[in-house]
This record gives C-alpha cells, sequence and structure tokens, in this order.
C-alpha cells in the first residue's frame, strides 16, 4: 500500500509542476530512477503549428490536435465553440475538429486544457494559409534583397502572419516540429522587423495577397537550403512509379549499408589531412570524433536533403493536418548540377510531388505555383552564346514546367518564368519580382481577381526555305517594343545550336503600312541551311526579351522544339550524372568562336537578309 501511495503522490506532483517543461523532465527521470515501473506523465501540448497570432485555413474543416496523458479528457475551446477528447494510445495523442469558418477578421482565442493544465493562445485570425517550399532561394531573406528598404517600410501588415521552420530533414515521419527549429518562435505578425527575416518571395506574395483581398494571410516557410527536389517529396509516393522505385531502393541500400563509426572515422581523417597540408597548428586539429560526433545530416543516408523524403518528413508533412490553401515552390540549383542533372527524372519527381501534397492535405485541386529555377552566373550574351547554351539550367526549368503540367490540373497550377531576373551569384538578390509575379496568377486565376496573368503556346514550327516559322496563341513581344527579338538558336539535323536572328512576320494592314504580327516569329541563322530545331532562352541566365503580350511581369517560358536531351545516365544514381561535362562544354566554345568568325566574315550579306527577315520576300 505505502508503494502504491507513493506512485499517486509522484503522479499529482508530477502534474502540478508540468507548466514548467525542464522541472517536468527533471522530475519525471527522478521519478523513474525511484520508481522504475512508473510511466512518467506527458505535459499537455498542442502541435507547434499552433501559436498565438496564427492563422486557420477558411473554408475547411479546423482540426486542433497534441498530446496530453495517456487517458486525459481534453477540452477545446475556439471562441465560442467547444469540443472534447480523450488523450488515447503510448503517445496520447488527441484531436479535435471545427466546423469550417468564412474569413473573419475578428481575433479568436483558443484554450486547451484537461482537469489540471491548460493552454490559451490569442489573436487567431481566419483567412488563406499559403506554404512556400524549395531550397535557398526560397529561403532568401527580404533583408538581403535590393528593395528590402521600401518593402520593409511598407511591412505594417497586421493580418499577414508568418511561420518559419529552420532546416529540420529527418530519416522518417515526424509528430511535430521541434519549437527550437521555428525561427518566429511560433507565428509571427507582419512589420518591418518580422518582415526583414522572412523568405523575400513569400512575404511579397503574401503582403501582395493580403493587401489585395483584405483578409488574413498566413504564410509558413518551409523551405530547406540545399535541398534537392528527392527530399522533398513525399516518401510514399516513390513506389508509384518505376524510377523512382529505382531510385528509392537505391537509398534503402545505401541505408542498410550505411556505417557511422567507418564514415565518422573517413570524414575525420580527410578534414585532419586538409589540415596538415595547410600547416594549421597541431592543437588546432580536428578532434577524434566520438560515436559519431562529426557527422551532419548530409552525411547520413535518408537524412541527407539530398535523399528521398528528408525534407518532408521534418518541414512539410509533418505540419499535415493544419490545412492551406496551395503551396509555391522554387528550387532547382542542386539538381541543376552537372553530377546530378537528371531531366526526366526530375519529371516524374515534379508531378509525385504535387500529387503527394494534394494527399497529404487531403484537397485534388489544392493550387500549387512553381517559380522557375531562377538564373544566376554568368549572363548569357553574343559572344558567349553557344558556350552559355551548354546549361542543365534550361533543362531542369523544361522538366519543371512540363511535370507540373503532368499533374493535370491547368486551373489550379502554374509555371511562373523567371529566367529574365537576371543578377550573378548562387543567390541572386532580385526576389521581389519572383512573389509579385507569383502573387499575381494566384489574384488571377485563383481568387478570380481582375489581374493579368497568362501564358502563351508555341503552336507550331515549321521549316520554311532556311528559316524556321514559330505561331504562338497569343502575342509575345519585347515588353519595351523593341523589334529585335533575342534569344533564339537554331539547329539543323546535326543537332548543333547556333545562336539565329528572329523577327516577327510583318503584314500590310488595310492602309498598307506594314505593320509586326507578334503571334508569327521567323528564325533564321547563316549558319543552318536547312534548320529542324529552335530554342529560346536555353541557357541558365538565357538573352531572351520575349514577354506575353509584351508584359514585363509575363515572360514567354524557355521552350525547345527538338528532343535532344542531356547526354545524362538517368539509369545509375551511383555514378556522376554528366562525367564528361568539359569535353561538351568546350565544343560548345568552340562552336560559338566559329559563329562569331563566320558571322564577322559574312557580315553585309546578314545585314542584307535582315531588312527581309520577317517580310516574306
Amino acid at each position: 500500500m505505502g508503494c502504491a501511495y507513493h506512485r499517486f503522490i509522484q503522479s499529482k506532483i508530477m502534474k502540478l509542476i508540468l507548466k514548467n517543461y525542464s522541472l517536468v523532465i527533471a522530475a519525471a527521470l527522478a521519478m523513474t530512477a525511484i520508481y522504475p515501473g512508473v510511466a512518467a506523465a506527458r505535459p499537455l501540448k498542442t502541435h507547434n503549428i499552433f501559436s498565438s497570432n496564427m492563422v486557420l485555413q477558411r473554408d475547411k474543416p479546423i482540426t486542433i490536435w497534441g498530446w496530453a496523458d495517456a487517458g486525459d479528457k481534453v477540452t477545446v475551446k475556439f471562441g465560442t465553440e467547444s469540443a472534447e477528447a480523450a488523450a488515447a494510445g503510448d503517445a496520447g495523442r488527441w484531436e479535435v475538429s471545427f466546423p469550417a469558418r468564412e474569413a473573419s477578421i475578428k481575433p479568436l482565442t483558443l484554450k486547451v486544457s484537461t482537469s489540471d493544465e491548460s493552454i490559451a493562445f490569442d489573436d487567431i485570425l481566419i483567412g488563406d494559409v499559403w506554404v512556400m517550399t524549395g531550397q535557398s532561394n526560397m529561403a532568401f531573406p527580404l533583408g538581403k534583397v535590393l528593395e528590402q528598404d521600401i518593402e520593409a517600410a511598407q511591412a505594417h501588415l497586421p493580418l499577414l502572419r508568418l511561420f518559419a521552420i529552420d532546416p529540420n530533414e529527418q530519416a522518417g515521419p515526424q509528430e511535430d516540429i521541434p519549437a527550437e527549429k521555428i525561427a518566429t518562435e511560433g507565428w509571427a505578425v507582419a512589420n518591418p522587423e518580422t518582415a526583414l527575416e522572412f523568405s523575400a518571395i513569400g512575404y511579397v506574395f503574401g503582403a501582395r495577397l493580403q493587401n489585395a483581398l483584405q483578409i488574413p494571410i498566413g504564410v509558413i516557410k518551409s523551405a530547406r537550403g540545399g535541398a534537392s527536389i528527392e527530399s522533398i517529396v513525399p516518401s510514399h509516393k516513390f513506389d508509384e512509379h518505376p524510377d523512382a522505385k529505382r531510385y528509392a531502393d537505391y537509398i534503402r541500400q545505401k541505408i542498410a549499408d550505411f556505417d557511422r563509426e567507418a564514415t565518422s572515422m573517413e570524414i575525420w581523417q580527410r578534414q585532419l589531412e586538409r589540415a596538415k597540408r595547410k600547416g594549421i597548428p597541431e592543437d588546432k586539429w580536428p578532434k577524434k570524433p566520438m560515436n559519431g560526433d562529426n557527422l551532419t545530416s548530409w552525411n547520413i543516408p535518408g537524412m541527407s536533403p539530398s535523399d528521398m523524403g528528408s525534407v518532408h518528413y521534418g518541414m512539410f508533412g509533418v505540419f499535415k493536418g493544419y490545412n492551406i490553401k496551395g503551396v509555391v515552390f522554387h528550387q532547382g540549383f542542386n539538381n541543376a548540377l552537372f553530377s546530378a542533372v537528371r531531366p526526366n527524372f526530375y519529371r516524374v519527381l515534379m508531378k509525385l510531388m504535387v500529387e503527394g501534397w494534394r494527399e497529404d492535405f487531403n484537397d485534388p485541386q489544392l493550387p500549387v505555383a512553381v517559380i522557375g529555377f531562377c538564373a544566376g552566373g554568368k549572363s548569357q550574351n553574343e559572344e558567349n552564346f553557344e558556350a552559355e547554351s551548354y546549361a542543365a539550367g534550361p533543362y531542369i526549368r523544361e522538366s519543371q514546367r512540363l511535370g507540373l503540367a503532368d499533374a493535370g490540373d491547368q486551373d489550379h497550377t502554374a509555371f511562373i518564368p523567371g529566367y529574365d531576373i537576371q543578377i550573378p551569384g548562387l543567390h541572386p538578390s532580385k526576389k521581389r519580382e519572383h512573389g509579385e509575379r507569383t502573387a499575381r496568377w494566384a489574384l488571377s486565376r485563383i481568387y478570380g481577381q481582375k489581374v493579368r496573368w497568362e501564358n502563351a503556346k508555341l503552336v507550331s514550327a515549321k521549316p520554311q526555305g532556311d528559316e524556321m516559322i514559330l505561331t504562338f496563341d497569343k502575342r509575345v513581344e519585347p515588353d519595351d517594343r523593341n523589334s529585335i527579338l533575342r534569344g533564339f538558336s537554331i539547329a539543323g539535323e546535326d543537332g548543333k545550336f547556333y545562336m539565329a536572328h528572329a523577327r516577327h512576320l510583318l503584314t500590310k494592314d488595310s492602309k498598307g503600312r506594314m505593320k509586326p504580327d507578334s503571334t508569327i516569329i521567323h528564325v533564321w541563322s547563316p549558319l543552318v541551311s536547312k534548320p529542324v530545331a529552335v530554342r529560346y532562352a536555353w541557357a541558365t541566365s538565357p538573352m531572351g526579351n520575349l514577354k506575353v503580350l509584351g508584359h514585363p511581369s509575363m515572360p514567354l517560358q524557355s521552350f525547345r522544339t527538338d528532343e535532344w536531351d542531356l547526354p545524362a545516365n538517368e539509369e545509375d544514381f551511383s555514378t556522376k550524372a554528366i562525367s564528361d561535362y568539359k569535353v561538351l562544354r568546350d565544343e560548345a566554345e568552340e562552336r560559338c568562336e566559329f559563329r562569331r568568325n563566320e558571322e564577322a566574315k559574312r557580315g553585309v550579306e546578314i545585314l542584307e537578309r535582315l531588312k527581309t527577315l520577317g517580310s516574306g520576300e
């Protein structure tokens, strides 16, 4: 009886101190040491996606969940409504749901309680929640963009709420987001200080929506620098496609073969040899690791941000019970490295990723926007045109666009071209344009606002003598009304592309004046007598000045009419995708030099031909 009485008292004492979590842990450890057979009570908590200042998704059921001591009755009061649930199972998980609500700026409170504990959140709004995911260019903060000063000065937006998740890749499903991984420490109200620390694209997108719609907008940043698309796709989708399953089996074998200690020692040996080569004093050499303490997630198969599902596990799928309006995705750099580029596989993963998100959030029409792989590095120009055309970036952009189209829901998806927003570097400091373009799409197509968003389709590409004639379903022209169309290349049957000249078709109006028809483009190169294929804006930072309807926010997407893929190894994931990059690059540079020399020799001939290009003469 005495032992049972002590257990009863210990349990009651523990519940009295649950509000101080550190004391709870200490008490639990002490109790377990004294009474090994007693299970420690679990403190009442909600999932960490919930906090004061949050935005809950309108027009969808509102689910609140968390954990408590197994068997406890949990009462959840949301505004004037109330619901109850029992904490069940070993984890003591509980969950309640409330009916869908319309958007509202009236602050609400949420109180969760048991007989011994309670948690309260306030200033809760009902509106739309969007998730920003991808890699570092999506995570890139507003405080580092060129327009940060004017954007921050306008960031007094009490109806815009921000939630940021720091890198938290995991090797398996997670039940919660660790509190220390929430950069915003819960939901933060947008202001000049919080905005500067948040995703630039996410902030601009959310701010434009909130101002236009005048409803609460919540934006969740769930982007991991260096992440490959493989890590963002929900892991259960990999077995649904043979190519994805082959990759998944490769990763599973790596996990099975992983030797933590051996890998740890190999890394230490490399670090030690590097330190010796650099002449670093011995007292500053890397310490010999203990139990693999020098490993990072990048070194651990299945947990690496390069491996299937790892970012989804810890940063996106972990809050999938929290209903959302849509997703904006911006990624591509790590999959555009020549060692890793597999465009056909990327296309497969893009489709699986969108499908997986829609399954996660139980919404088969979940809106998804994909911002094209951003420009960076050396800009393409007339002097390096062919050399810069040999790049992986445009193939990844194509795979993003085609993979999204494969999801088969054009009314709720969009590919947002961004190749024209150019500035050198791995992390271009122009980001506002991406956020504004994506907001333009959302306001137009998802919200039905009178905001223009269009794309154009290539209807046909036909050879006509030594020209290729392109026909589009909409006008495509420079936004400065320049008659010189840039960014085209043309090839014959040998597959060698050269920079080409392009002009709109010229037609006579009713008064006999010549006017351009900007739905038809003539493309020509003096080096290709029998053209069979055309490419446009085909480089990492390409030339290309065409805009749909001549609107500066609607660039024509890069495209090609050929099927000459990169010579990438898409079968064996254990090897580099392209190992002979330098040979192929050298050939492209030689082609560039040849074209420049030939055009210099034939300058007068070219000038004469350009006078009639597009005129039909």
